[in-house]
């Protein structure tokens, strides 16, 4: 009888999710507790930059390597890494911290986890980067209108500058889109203007909306550490709601259709208003868009690899119109 080979179990990397204590980062580590996998919760760094530019940027990260080596020390090599950290701020002044969090502490992160040896690093960027193009993509293309969805952009820029420096396949950046769930301000606004009569859409309202959920996104964000994409940068996919069935779905009723042309002109008109205010109204009016518009999304890699999150957008959206009828 021949002698059978025994093959030694591969030990489970250790888990590292930066900013647990997020709304983001709690739904990661949901999502890691409920898959059984061994993680940590390390606290972010509060750092603050004057760098607008990602060569400035990481000279500044280059230039705290006491912090790089402090991280270090805390990430075990062979780890995995996500990192949910930041200022998700839509509305947020231009200051030096929010460029720090959404900016130097990635490129911190990134050094410190090639210097302790990391297996893998997710960054969790935003699809606010990409701003009023019609078509989210996978493609370094951005158009940020804000000072948040800015220094989002300036963390990929320097991330995608500094990768040639981190070992291969070490580095994914995420882009999460309009991301919804229990407990978060912006699903409770959105439950409250879908049942007003602000809710509307423009013409049928069978534009894709780029609304998703918590938990959709934490199971992307761990496939994705996992599946070690052959790119740098990676989209969350859609979920498949139409701006009208977001309405619907968040507010218990059909919204107003209102003529194309018409929303088209308020845009326009928002816009212009809002430059006149110093771009202050930007981030309402860019709303009030995506509410009548949506935003499309071109198929990417987790369409090709099959790695497509369960939707739960819908469910998360009747959810929160449940709560507020509820609280009412």
């Amino acid at each position: 009888m021949a002698e059978q080979t025994q093959h030694p179990r591969q030990a489970q990397p250790h888990w590292f999710v930066v900013g647990a204590g997020g709304f983001v980062g709690a739904g990661i580590a949901n999502e890691l507790r409920t898959r059984r996998l061994q993680f940590s919760e390390p606290h972010a760094e509060r750092v603050a930059t004057s760098a607008r530019t990602p060569e400035a940027v990481i000279q500044a990260a280059d230039a705290r390597g006491d912090l790089v080596a402090r991280v270090s020390a805390g990430i075990t090599p062979g780890a995995f890494v996500i990192n949910a950290a930041g200022l998700a701020s839509p509305d947020a002044a231009e200051d030096d911290a929010l460029y720090g969090a959404n900016a130097l502490w990635p490129a911190v992160l990134a050094l410190a986890c090639a210097r302790s040896g990391a297996a893998r690093l997710v960054h969790l960027s935003s699809a606010a980067v990409q701003g009023e193009r019609p078509v989210l993509d996978e493609t370094w293309e951005t158009s940020p209108f804000s000072p948040y969805s800015r220094s989002k952009a300036l963390g990929e820029a320097a991330l995608r500058q500094l990768a040639p420096r981190l070992p291969d396949g070490m580095l994914t950046i995420l882009r999460a889109t309009s991301v919804q769930g229990a407990g978060r301000r912006t699903t409770a606004s959105l439950a409250r203007v879908a049942a007003s009569p602000l809710a509307s859409v423009a013409g049928a309202g069978d534009a894709p909306s780029p609304v998703s959920s918590l938990a959709a996104l934490a199971q992307f964000a761990v496939d994705v550490a996992e599946a070690r994409p052959d790119r740098l940068l990676v989209l969350q996919p859609w979920e498949g709601m139409t701006v009208r069935g977001v309405l619907e779905a968040a507010g218990g009723r059909a919204p107003l259709r209102l003529p194309a042309p018409l929303c088209r002109a308020a845009v326009a008109a928002g816009y212009a208003l809002s430059r006149l205010a110093g771009g202050r109204l930007h981030g309402a009016v860019r709303r009030a868009e995506v509410m009548w518009f949506g935003q499309s999304q071109a198929p990417g890699w987790a369409e090709e690899a099959g790695a497509l999150p369960r939707p739960r957008a819908a469910a998360v959206l009747r959810q929160a119109a449940q709560a507020r009828a509820r609280a009412r």
